[in-house]
């Protein structure tokens, strides 16, 4: 026990050190680009720090690499893994308490870290970062007599009010027979309530009819519009099933969320084949001098294929080429057992 907690901790310093450095060049950089356009600096600091946690947990799996590999450079250094195998350690034992912590770390990243990222980012929501519908806004709602569905071209959010663009509103009734057509320039959405200063109407005998001023209630609200439309990083980790449920009753195809949601789920697996891998690296039986800066230098550069290489399955799952669950499943596993299988043939050497 002592000997875990004494790697489990040495993996935590080291891991830590890796992230405090790649947290800073990105606030660094995300805060000389928001400085210009924010009020003032504490502003741009507060903005700058919610676009790092959305970061977060793309450059996880990197950190962990790093640090995992810094972590067998300072035991090898100074001696320790000498000891540590000298007292009946073997490499998986000594890997142990660092996948452990790397477990636990995936399991912060997706229940804590990601709903709070994700419910910060939600209240500073722009129609700009949503995903459309067959690249159009795609509404229904029930009035008090009948059934509304409204498409339109674009949306823009002003205050607790949505305009949208080019909009054409079908009026169903309750047995789905089609009652009118509307057609607006602009429709606004506020207070329960879809208003335009100027329609045309098409009634069942397809006649136009113009009107000034037009308006219906709805219980439609700015909120539930902007939630429909969210993209899978947009949505809690907690909130993604039922999203996804709710995507599936209306037809939406969910697999991007579906990937996302078990992206997530996998976090802490991606997280432990990022330090079987930095093992398979920092393997070697020199005491000093062993080329580490080498090493480093492929395991980064290694890393960074494997990351285009998970995206790559993650974007086939998306697409429907492979089955979600497989998409972001295979890729841990191969890292797995590769890297595995290289630490038990170089331990036998």
């Amino acid at each position: 026990m002592i000997l875990n907690r004494f790697l489990f901790r040495r993996f935590l310093a080291a891991t830590a050190v890796v992230l405090l450095i790649i947290c800073g060049v990105i606030f660094s950089i995300t805060f000389v680009e928001k400085l210009p356009n924010s009020a003032d600096v504490l502003d741009a600091m507060k903005l700058s720090f919610f676009a790092l946690m959305d970061y977060v947990p793309l450059f996880l799996p990197l950190a962990i690499f790093m640090g995992t590999l810094m972590a067998y450079y300072n035991l090898t250094r100074r001696s320790e893994l000498v000891i540590v195998a000298s007292s009946g350690f073997s490499p998986y034992q000594v890997m142990r308490p660092m996948l452990v912590a790397a477990g636990i770390i995936g399991c912060l990243t997706s229940m804590v870290l990601n709903p709070y990222t994700v419910r910060v980012s939600n209240n500073h929501l722009d129609p700009s970062k949503l995903a459309l519908i067959d690249d159009a806004i795609w509404l229904r709602g029930d009035t008090d007599k009948d059934i509304l569905t409204l498409r339109a071209e674009n949306m823009q959010s002003n205050q607790d009010q949505i305009i949208f663009s080019n909009a054409t509103l079908f009026r169903q009734a309750p047995n789905f027979k089609l009652v009118e057509r509307i057609e607006a320039k602009t429709v606004t959405l506020s207070d329960g309530k879809l208003q335009s200063d100027r329609v045309r109407i098409f009634d069942a005998t397809s006649r136009p009819k113009n009107l000034g001023k037009w308006s219906v209630a709805t219980k439609l609200t700015p909120r539930v519009v902007l939630d429909k439309y969210l993209r899978p990083d947009q949505v809690s980790f907690w909130q993604l099933p039922r999203f996804i449920q709710e995507m599936r009753g209306i037809g939406v195809n969910p697999r991007g969320h579906q990937t996302h949601f078990w992206t997530l789920l996998l976090m802490p697996l991606s997280l432990v084949a990022m330090v079987v891998l930095g093992a398979a690296f920092s393997q070697t039986h020199q005491r000093r001098g062993h080329r580490f800066g080498s090493k480093f230098s492929i395991g980064i550069a290694v890393s960074f294929a494997l990351y285009f290489t998970m995206n790559m399955f993650a974007t086939m799952g998306t697409s429907g080429a492979l089955p979600t669950l497989l998409a972001v499943l295979a890729p841990p596993l191969i890292i797995i057992a590769a890297a595995g299988t290289f630490i038990v043939s170089y331990d036998t050497i």
